[in-house]
């Protein structure tokens, strides 16, 4: 919305795009007095996928230097920042900063990020129909349930011409401010991981970018999606976070630099999602000035 309490897609970038390629829980690993990973130490990371073929591939390399990675699967978003902050994890990466400042204002909660890894588009699939045009007047439309992918599918289905939102959309828009007289079709909330499986269901569905392959949908069922690469996508950039008080913990940064600089877990995570994905190296204090600006957005809007 363009009231000064939304802040609009365009709005939610503080940050210029140059940024985007720059470049825990008590029982975490530590590290030695020079700052490398401490040997036989296990760190547990909650990732949604962990089926991935890259993952494998990335706990490899993280034993190479001396870090043990124990990989924790969750089906759905709703999990794994609850099991960090119990202490449960040291670590997740699966959400952007915009899901992360939504959880955080909600729980009251301060979990950090301490390193960017990618931008994944968002998209409208279908296995019913070949392009937007052929999708019926009055048909309805699946998106995922959780607030901040909720709101980023309605403006994927704004820009692709289905729907029209009050004052023009915003990072925090709902189902309730689309404007149904002037929307080709309706929308309906359900569950991120069953977008994919209730296809048959809609004449359409949203699907995040952690279900796309595992669902079996291709390119081919692609109707529209956002653009990773456009500014507005800065707090979609997807992280790794710990708790507050872990954020500077030698190991947990060493394994995100492992993350980003070994080129066969980038290569990876390209191949995953289908090479649509843009690999990020954002500095942590961009990530966190951003996070901030969110987490103020969302509190003003309450």
């Amino acid at each position: 919305m363009s009231t000064p309490k939304k802040l609009t897609a365009a709005a939610a970038l503080a940050l210029p795009l140059a940024l985007l390629l720059a470049g825990c829980a008590g029982g975490g690993a530590d590290a030695d007095a020079s700052g490398s990973a401490a040997e036989n130490e296990v760190v547990r990371i909650g990732v949604v996928g962990a089926g991935d073929p890259y993952w494998e591939t990335y706990t490899e390399a993280a034993a190479e230097e001396g870090i043990e990675v124990e990989l924790v699967d969750f089906s759905e978003y709703s999990q794994p920042n609850p099991a960090l902050s119990a202490g449960e994890l040291d670590l997740n990466q699966f959400q952007h900063i915009i899901y992360l400042a939504t959880y955080n204002v909600q729980s009251g909660d301060d979990l950090q990020p301490i390193g960017a890894t990618a931008i994944y588009p968002l998209g409208l699939y279908s296995t019913q129909y070949d392009s937007v045009d052929d999708i019926p007047e009055g048909s309805t439309i699946a998106i995922p349930n959780d607030e901040s992918n909720g709101a980023r599918a309605l403006l994927v289905l704004q820009s692709a011409g289905l729907i029209e939102l009050e004052d023009g959309g915003s990072a925090f828009s709902t189902p309730a401010e689309v404007i149904e007289d002037e929307s080709k079709v309706r929308v309906e909330a359900v569950a991120a991981d069953f977008t994919a499986s209730s296809l048959p269901d809609f004449a359409g569905a949203v699907v995040n970018n952690d279900f796309v392959t595992k669902s079996g949908l291709t390119e081919d069922e692609l109707l529209a999606q956002d653009d990773p690469a456009d500014p507005s996508a800065f707090p979609y950039i997807n992280i790794f976070a710990a708790k507050a008080e872990d954020a500077d913990n030698p190991t947990y940064l060493k394994l995100v630099e492992i993350y980003q600089n070994t080129q066969a877990v980038q290569d990876g995570v390209l191949d995953v999602s289908g090479g649509t994905a843009v690999l990020v190296k954002t500095p942590v204090d961009d990530l966190l000035t951003s996070l901030k600006d969110v987490e103020d957005d969302i509190r003003a809007d309450s």
